[in-house]
């Protein structure tokens, strides 16, 4: 049978009486438009002649709006090459592969340029290409054109040369050599051989030089637990395509966890193929997108954690050592031992003795998806090192610090004390693209090149290396950190010719630069050494919980904070919380009402909540704004890191608190306390708006068991209708006429719930392809968030709609009644969560076009819902005639304004608009195009060629970027494709399909093992 679950999306629908939701769900556009402004002085409209636009004006409040905005969009001057570069053709793409490692995020990328411009990212998919764009990488095009960078060197805060900064480095290094003082290279992790080579060079000329690799979020615990067993300083990959039974610790390996990357594997693995998925246990204390993603997660602290990886341990291995019994925790142990080779244990708990177990646990099952041979050669940085680098600032023992791509002085939580124990040290230098809060304070600033501007090398994985190659000319008086490594060691040559006289392999150079990537000679798993595993999961066996545990994460959309001064990401709604241009504590709602803490909404659908102090060893982190969170573990609560700059960034940008100063010993876990502060705070929640409940065919859900023992028509129901007193299928019923759309090509869009982990990688790959505007917290608040795609969140509990009906009919007495009522709205302390992406359905019977009164939407042969943007006068009835509240109404001119200082407002971040789209200007209504701009390419580009459109060569930007393969899009008139088998699948279904709007995107009713 289906699923009758209740869906939620905001706790405050969970209230049947809220007049708030009830608003929401019947005003698209909650704030009142103020016509008097628009209209004006009513006498003078009395006298005045009437034009064409005046008549629109007094047709309805409606248009009003629309008729202030200009009719012409921005006209810009266009200077033409003197000489055209031969390679540049005006108005073709040029695509360049190269590899993003900034020792945060690690991927494999196709760079698009125009004219010459980088605009896009995109993924490369050739064989040996594993890493893949996340959201953060999509973004870091735009962070190219950050009008905030370093754009020249500078000494002592002046702007110098780099031959006179040079002149003074080499200088200190010289005087340091002979003193016998220190010299220290510190530095993240690159995971670049070129770069390791020229560091041993460098050391090799000065012995008084040492190397510290300093990651802002460490992975130090798992590397030492690596290195005790393996004699290797790395990380084990994993493959979870190969997994039957996952169980994850305290591991969110669907986000940044040991450098992300999983989300594809994981993916083939729970879309039901021959009646079979993988099965998913999460133990956690923080909801995060593993959690939202498991067939079964348990909240539990970390001190809980660590008992449940030993009875796990005790299982796998057969050993007795003592620990708390849960029975959850025994369910997901057994069935991981039944499952041996098949089954995989990952854990995120940053404690060398919890990733020991992981690695015994892990060898005991000769797990398939533990790759100990091809090695992860990320997040290298060492604890101790970085520890004992300040203690030796402070004796004033290092008399040269050279840091490249660190910022110690934020993303340490004693960031004061480094930048006090600077002064102590004779010449500090910071290579950094932007004067972030260490450059601000060191000697010299480096003006270091974005990576799209660089020539590099990188090999994350043992067994793969990948090229770095510039994409446009430096665009400002910048140097990479190799070449100065060249210039210290005496060797002329330009690092370009470093790394092609150094390379030697299967492939050309040409070949490899091509490429961008290649897989080098196999490699041989390392022996096992012998460790201390019982004792390990003795000490485990100890662990007790606080009163409160603090658990320190990165989200989603900044990460460790590197691009904080993106706008794509600061405006990207957090997957989990849907809150944008913050960062919050996140809390149960049982230690909230202890706590007297309180969320609320507002009238135009706006969150609110309270403030609190954090005190962490008697560090305290004022004016926190929290967020009721279901299924945070009780006992826990949660923060993002990467979040409270302040140095080189647009005002605007500046949010948040800096919750690195608590990330003591680097660990992601603190004993807190927390004490309610005076004030509300405002959140930028997309949560309450555009709300699609209340329809009974929003998200389809069923079990494995039902999926393989049931008809389709059991646990995908066709919604019914009656015609001529009969019940019969919605799709067979249809108030218009159709025509033949088998002719030609016709676009549907495959949407996989069972594969969608939340990610976010398609929301950004939209804004860039697509000129997407960014809005700001305020607007967006408004509701007036510019996303063409949305990322909806849903949370369910066990309880289903009629059951809460037998519970309100149950109750006896007015006393009752309120009781059970008011238990009804409290949510679920561990809801399930299932994430789907909505963007405009592009309907073959679209209610948008028929109420349009300008022709300006309209639909193509090819399916696609189109949008001339100079015809639309801003009336939005499409928008109020829309079921799926996709369309996006210009309220302002985004485009140069200086309310709105982003991107589009500077000459620099312009260059990153797509010139095959148009830039829309105000009054006006936008929406996904389906990325016809695209899809018209293929089509053209094989007409060019004289042949047929491949079998998959039809992309949208959010397919393009999807690595777990939910999202597919194609021609479903070629019955080859992809799309089109999947168009006749069992688990197929149409988003609101009883309202007869006949949708091109299709959603896959979602399956839980």
């Amino acid at each position: 049978m289906s699923s009758n679950k209740k869906y939620w999306k905001s706790v405050e629908e969970l209230n049947e009486n809220s007049s708030i939701v009830e608003t929401l769900r019947n005003n698209e556009f909650v704030e009142e438009i103020p016509t008097n402004e628009f209209l004006g002085d009513a006498a003078t409209l009395a006298t005045s002649s009437t034009t064409r636009r005046d008549f629109l004006k007094y047709v309805g409040f409606t248009t009003a709006a629309a008729s202030l905005a200009a009719c012409e969009g921005p006209v810009h001057k266009s200077i033409p090459y003197v000489v055209q570069p031969e390679e540049i053709i005006p108005g073709v793409a040029d695509y360049y592969a190269t590899t993003i490692a900034d020792g945060f995020d690690f991927a494999n990328i196709l760079v698009k340029t125009r004219e010459g411009r980088p605009i896009k990212i995109e993924n490369n998919k050739i064989a040996g290409a594993n890493f893949h764009a996340n959201a953060r990488v999509h973004a870091s095009v735009l962070s190219l054109y950050d009008n905030m960078r370093l754009k020249t060197s500078k000494i002592a805060g002046k702007d110098a040369t780099w031959d006179q900064a040079n002149a003074k480095i080499k200088a200190s290094v010289v005087d340091a050599k002979a003193k016998g003082g220190k010299v220290v290279l510190l530095t993240n992790t690159a995971a670049s051989p070129s770069t390791d080579r020229l560091i041993a060079q460098f050391l090799a000329s000065n012995p008084n030089a040492k190397h510290i690799t300093y990651d802002a979020v460490s992975s130090s615990d798992a590397l030492d637990a690596f290195e005790a067993v393996y004699g290797e300083r790395a990380l084990a990959d994993y493959d979870f395509s190969k997994a039957n039974v996952i169980v994850s610790v305290g591991a969110d390996f669907l986000g940044d966890w040991q450098g992300g990357g999983f989300d594809s594997g994981y993916a083939q693995g729970r879309i039901p193929q021959n009646g079979k998925m993988s099965r998913h246990f999460q133990f956690e204390a923080n909801m995060t997108l593993s959690g939202a993603a498991a067939d079964k997660r348990v909240p539990m602290t970390v001190a809980n954690q660590k008992q449940a990886l030993v009875q796990i341990y005790n299982i796998i291995t057969g050993s007795s050592i003592g620990s708390s019994k849960d029975e959850m925790v025994m369910k997901a142990g057994q069935q991981l031992k039944a499952a041996g080779s098949k089954g995989v244990l990952v854990c995120g708990i940053d404690d060398k003795n919890a990733q020991l177990l992981v690695l015994a646990i892990n060898r005991a099952l000769s797990s398939e998806a533990f790759n100990v041979a091809n090695t992860r050669q990320i997040r290298k940085g060492n604890n101790a090192d970085v520890k004992q680098l300040l203690t030796d600032m402070k004796s004033g023992a290092v008399h040269t610090l050279i840091m490249n791509g660190v910022n110690p002085v934020y993303s340490l939580p004693n960031g004061k004390e480094f930048a006090d124990s600077l002064k102590k040290v004779k010449l500090s230098v910071a290579f950094a693209m932007k004067e972030d809060e260490t450059a601000a304070v060191s000697n010299i600033a480096v003006a270091t090149p974005h990576y799209l501007e660089s020539w590099g090398d990188v090999s994350v994985v043992k067994g793969s290396y990948a090229l770095t190659q510039p994409t446009i000319r430096p665009l400002f008086d910048t140097v990479q950190f190799q070449d100065a490594l060249l210039s210290w060691t005496g060797n002329t040559q330009a690092y370009y010719d470093y790394l092609r006289a150094s390379w030697s392999g299967a492939k050309s150079w040409n070949q490899l630069v091509h490429d961008g990537v290649v897989v080098t000679e196999g490699v041989s798993a390392s022996a096992g050494a012998g460790a201390d595993f019982n004792g390990a999961a003795s000490t485990l066996a100890k662990a007790v919980s606080s009163k409160l545990e603090l658990v320190l994460y990165t989200k989603t959309g900044l990460g460790d904070g590197q691009q904080a001064n993106n706008p794509w990401l600061q405006e990207f709604p957090d997957p989990i919380t849907r809150a944008s241009w913050d960062n919050y504590l996140t809390i149960s709602q049982a230690d909230a009402t202890t706590s007297g803490i309180e969320n609320w909404n507002v009238a135009n659908g706006g969150l609110n909540g309270s403030y609190v102090t954090l005190t962490v060893d008697g560090v305290k982190l004022e004016k926190v704004p929290v967020i009721i969170q279901p299924g945070q573990a009780k006992g826990t609560v949660g923060l993002a890191l990467g979040y409270g700059r302040k140095a080189a960034m647009k005002e605007e940008m500046q949010v948040g608190v800096n919750a690195y100063t608590l990330y003591n010993n680097f660990s992601n876990v603190q004993n807190v306390t927390i004490a309610k502060e005076d004030g509300e705070h405002e959140f930028a929640c997309v949560q309450l708006q555009r709300t699609l409940m209340g329809r009974g065919d929003i998200i389809k859900e069923t079990s494995l068991d039902i999926f393989n023992t049931k008809e389709s028509g059991e646990w995908n129901l066709v919604p019914m209708v009656s015609l001529d007193h009969k019940e019969v299928p919605a799709t067979t019923v249809d108030l218009w006429e159709s025509f033949d759309r088998s002719v030609g090509h016709h676009f549907n869009l495959s949407i996989d719930l069972n594969a969608c982990t939340g990610c976010g990688a398609c929301v950004i790959a939209c804004h860039a392809e697509n000129n997407v505007p960014v809005v700001g917290k305020s607007e967006v608040r408004r509701s007036r968030d510019m996303h063409w795609l949305r990322i909806d969140r849903y949370y369910s509990s066990e309880t289903t709609f009629e059951g809460d009906s037998k519970t309100k009919e149950g109750s006896d007495g007015l006393m009752d009644s309120i009781s059970t009522l008011r238990g009804m709205e409290t949510p679920s302390d561990n809801p399930q969560v299932a994430f789907q992406p909505v963007m405009c359905q592009h309907c073959n019977h679209a209610p948008c076009e028929t109420v349009c009164p300008v022709a300006a939407t309209s639909h193509s042969r090819q399916g696609q819902n189109h949008m001339a943007y100079n015809r639309c006068v801003g009336t939005r009835y499409c928008a109020n005639n829309c079921p799926y509240k996709v369309r996006r109404f210009n309220w302002f001119l985004y485009n140069g304004n200086d309310e709105f200082d982003y991107h589009m407002n500077d000459d620099l971040g312009r260059m990153v608009l797509n010139p095959d789209v148009n830039v829309r200007s105000r009054g006006v209504m936008e929406k996904c195009s389906m990325c016809i701009q695209m899809t018209q390419s293929t089509i053209l580009t094989a007409k060019r060629e004289g042949r047929e459109v491949k079998s998959g060569e039809f992309q949208t930007a959010c397919s393009n970027a999807c690595t777990s393969g939910a999202m597919v899009f194609g021609d479903v008139n070629n019955k080859e494709s992809k799309v089109a088998e999947l168009s006749e699948d069992k688990r197929m279904y149409h988003l609101l399909e009883h309202i007869g709007t006949k949708p091109n995107v299709f959603y896959h009713v979602k399956v839980r093992n």
